[in-house]
């Protein structure tokens, strides 16, 4: 299969695109980019003539990606999975194949028909309902007199999208605000968010990454800890349902299966699925034997997957977040380095944002709490300049 593949296409050239790059550069494989923005990530590691800069509305550009690349994947998925589907048809003349599927990718696009598989499927997911008009919400609100998330089912990410309804005064803030068309779901109860990081191969086989997890921080991943604090009957009630998860969607690469647990009632459901390697499966290229990455391009290139076991006993993974507008300047990473098992990546964004990813670091070492010293010693950031 690796002999019939020269060129991977790639639409997306943020953070996770590049990282992608080098486990295919290792293979002797080109890499062609379709992105918005002609400085993104991903062009730092390929050549100008392999970036094709267009939004990713532009349908002649997907046909020139597919016309350049013998397989395409991407590195998330609010782009175009119609003309993907249409690429990926083996009916017609020139189709290449997609990874994940196009299906998969407009079937978890939708936050309300995800959620819909899902539940479909007996998968635990929080209570969601449909709404497409002001007088629902209200009946809604009027009924549970409690509070709840209004949704975009499509375009959200890192918290966009999402408004928290505290009272019945925000139902039409929230309304207006928020993109079209929606979704009323519940608070879950939980303690924790953990991720399950997992990679399905041409063969069918899946591999499962340690769970992880996740500490928010205004609805941005902010810290990864692996392995995750649960217990092991907990651990292995989130597994299974992460797999049970995976196989409701088809697709061969790396997905991510987000989840809420509550250890004290013993009750785990599913927040999200992400058809594509994940921010909170940073931590794999230190810590595993076979990155997330990797095993993606293994995965689409129809080679064996490697081995998800942790190649150090803990990490934490902390996204650095920039903390205003401005050029973007790093600072703490000289610091950061007089520690041992400390590895920074930054992502070669030139400007930064409130909010925006820029980087993230990596502590590893011998004991979770040991990982929990070092990391209160780093103090990695990234301001702005003017």
């Amino acid at each position: 299969m690796i002999n019939q593949i020269k060129t991977i296409g790639i639409v997306g050239g943020g953070q996770l695109g590049m990282m992608m790059i080098p486990y295919a550069k290792r293979l002797g494989l080109r890499v062609v980019v379709l992105d918005p923005s002609a400085d993104c990530p991903a062009s730092q590691y390929i050549d100008k003539n392999d970036l094709i800069v267009a939004p990713f509305s532009n349908k002649e550009k997907y046909k020139e990606l597919a016309k350049k690349s013998d397989v395409i994947t991407y590195e998330f998925e609010h782009i175009d999975a119609g003309i993907l589907s249409e690429i990926s048809d083996s009916s017609i003349k020139g189709s290449k194949n997609v990874f994940p599927s196009a299906i998969t990718l407009k079937l978890i696009q939708d936050k309300l028909v995800q959620k819909q598989v899902l539940e479909n499927q007996k998968i635990p997911v929080p209570k969601f309902e449909e709404v497409n008009r002001l007088e629902e919400i209200y009946a809604y609100y009027d009924k549970h007199k409690k509070p709840f998330f209004l949704k975009s089912r499509k375009g959200g990410y890192d918290g966009k999208g999402n408004y928290h309804v505290k009272s019945r005064e925000d139902i039409e803030v929230g309304f207006n605000q928020l993109k079209h068309p929606l979704m009323i779901e519940e608070l879950a109860d939980f303690e924790k968010e953990v991720s399950v990081i997992a990679t399905r191969g041409r063969d069918g086989k899946i591999v499962v990454y340690p769970i992880s997890e996740n500490v928010h921080e205004n609805s941005i991943l902010d810290t990864t800890t692996v392995p995750a604090n649960v217990s092991e009957t907990m651990r292995k009630k989130i597994g299974e349902i992460a797999v049970r998860t995976l196989n409701c969607f088809s697709g061969v690469g790396t997905f991510c299966v987000e989840l809420f647990y509550n250890e004290k009632k013993g009750e785990v459901s599913v927040n999200e699925v992400a058809p594509r390697v994940h921010n909170s499966g940073h931590y794999t290229i230190e810590a595993c034997r076979t990155s997330q990455f990797e095993n993606h391009i293994r995965a689409i290139c129809g080679l064996p997957l490697g081995s998800t076991e942790m190649i150090v006993p803990a990490c934490i993974m902390k996204n650095v977040i920039g903390h205003d507008d401005g050029k973007a300047q790093f600072v703490g990473i000289e610091k950061g380095y007089e520690i041992e098992g400390v590895n920074a990546h930054i992502y070669g964004k030139i400007d930064t944002k409130k909010g925006r990813k820029m980087g993230h670091f990596t502590v590893t070492g011998a004991s979770t709490k040991e990982v929990q010293e070092k990391l209160k010693k780093v103090d990695i950031e990234c301001n702005g300049v003017n």
